[in-house]
């Protein structure tokens, strides 16, 4: 039986645009089985709410999302990371947050909660009080002739965000990374319970200000399926510009910095000059130079006008003009070749065993893009590379970068006329999820809503879950040295999984 036959034998939930279905502790069982069977099978998501887990799945085959279910008995799931290493750090947070614990899992150890919380299980609705007392951190042992620790962060030299690593090293050969994160959690999810949607879609577009246009639409996209409410044509185009536009900044960015860690300064500036330039235009055209709070549930907080959609192309055309140039400069370089080609490559194992999105997945040759399933993007739009490298990962936001430009360029002069600000949200119950593609990937929202139209439930899922494991991976048997540059092309974001 497969994994999708096995889910839909559950009982439906009424969840949209895609169905829920509730497992009984024997069918999680056999899903768990199925699941080993079919790496085609990706999931997304895993997260819980008193006394239940659900988990959302990719079928690639279809290209379709599955939700299932399964009731937390005495607090308990059986595992899924046995068959879906990328389940491991999700199973953490579920303990962490709603004390569910992972049986036969492959890593109990705490996640989020660093021992500081002064409940155990915040979001299990029985949480416990705790008295703070910081665990000590716990690292996977490693055995070897002349293997030495390097501790980095949680504070680090530059302006960043906060994180442990703890490198194992031989030599100047790094042996093993393992990153402990969980400094910016925020108590997001809580934050958000008990809100509308409207009042809590703020909180959405903050679990990665980077992201806050995707994470924001994901958000916003989950509370209408919930609803049934469907937003003007208008506003459905004006959101997947903001999503190219965001897109492409934060590309640009991560263009310019990589050569920065490479040591290669004309490129990181360049970069840097013509991201700057496209923010102001974002600050013109909406008023935010992130484009923050401007989508709301029920469709968009400010309609474009004709003066911002022209500053918006001509900062556009600028960026296409010079992106040519600057990959020749990238290309001529032996010395920047030199640090790139063969750096911190990901195995084709590992690729398919966590099925990661956006950049880092597609660089690796894995061509999904949730944008194929809300028809952002044509089929056989897909770029991908093969390297797996930190090479692969600058030209495939490079390659991206161009297409953006060219979807902006042809979607806003041709912009649907009428209403373009939000439709009234109906104070009712329902059930939504939503999936969009931000620049680092997939962004999963899920939601619950109460017969007055308050959040019940929600769960916001960063593509970042699947990268940052990647990372651990691709640094082994790289040089200490080469560290920065494989961090930044890959570029995991540390707010966005801390929750």
């Amino acid at each position: 039986m497969s994994a999708r036959a096995i889910i839909e034998s559950g009982r439906a939930a009424g969840c949209r645009p895609w169905p829920r279905y509730v497992l009984d502790a024997a069918g999680w069982m056999r899903l768990r089985d199925a699941l080993a069977a079919e790496p085609g099978f990706a999931l997304l998501g895993l997260w819980g709410e008193p006394g239940m887990a659900h988990a959302a799945f990719l079928d690639e085959a279809r290209m379709e999302v599955l939700l299932a279910s399964v009731a937390a008995a005495e607090g308990w799931i059986p595992a899924l990371s046995p068959v879906r290493p990328s389940a491991s750090w999700f199973e953490r947070g579920l303990r962490d947050l709603w004390g569910i614990g992972a049986e036969d899992g492959t890593d109990g150890r705490p996640w989020l909660d660093h021992g500081r919380w002064p409940l155990l299980g915040p979001l299990s609705g029985r949480p416990a009080r705790h008295e703070p007392d910081a665990y000590p951190m716990e690292f996977l042992p490693v055995e070897g002739e002349g293997i030495h620790m390097v501790p980095v962060g949680p504070i680090h030299a530059g302006i960043i965000e906060p994180g442990h690593f703890r490198f194992h090293i031989q030599g100047e050969i790094i042996v093993r990374l393992e990153a402990r994160l969980g400094y910016l959690h925020k108590g997001l999810l809580t934050l958000i319970q008990g809100k509308s949607p409207r009042a809590a879609a703020r909180f959405a577009g903050r679990l990665s200000g980077d992201s806050t246009v995707a994470h924001g639409i994901a958000f916003a996209r989950a509370a209408e399926a919930a609803l049934g409410v469907e937003i003007p044509l208008r506003a459905v185009a004006i959101r997947a510009a903001m999503l190219e536009l965001e897109r492409l900044h934060n590309h640009l960015n991560d263009l310019g910095f990589i050569a920065n860690d490479a040591a290669f300064a004309v490129i990181h500036a360049r970069m840097g000059l013509l991201r700057e330039g496209l923010l102001r235009a974002n600050a013109f055209a909406f008023g935010h130079r992130l484009m923050m709070d401007c989508v709301m549930p029920g469709g968009i907080a400010q309609d474009l006008t004709q003066d911002g959609i022209a500053t918006l192309l001509g900062a556009l055309a600028t960026v296409a003009a010079e992106l040519p140039v600057l990959l020749r400069h990238y290309e001529e370089h032996a010395s920047l070749q030199d640090r790139v080609l063969g750096t911190g490559v990901m195995s084709a194992e590992i690729v398919a065993a966590f099925a990661p999105g956006g950049v880092v997945g597609r660089a690796a040759g894995r061509a999904f893009d949730a944008r194929l399933l809300s028809g952002e993007l044509p089929p056989g739009g897909v770029i991908a590379q093969a390297g797996a490298d930190v090479d692969a990962r600058w030209r495939q936001r490079h390659a991206e970068a161009l297409q953006s430009i060219a979807l902006l360029q042809s979607w806003l002069p041709a912009l649907p006329e009428g209403e373009a600000l939000t439709t009234p949200m109906p104070h009712a119950g329902g059930e939504g999820v939503a999936l969009v593609e931000g620049f680092r990937g997939e962004c999963l929202a899920w939601m619950r809503l109460d017969d007055g139209g308050l959040i019940e439930a929600c769960y916001l899922r960063d593509p970042s879950w699947l990268h940052w494991p990647l990372l651990e991976a691709a640094v082994i048997g790289n040089i200490l040295a080469d560290f920065p540059l494989i961090n930044k092309s890959i570029n995991g974001s540390y707010s966005g999984v801390d929750l």
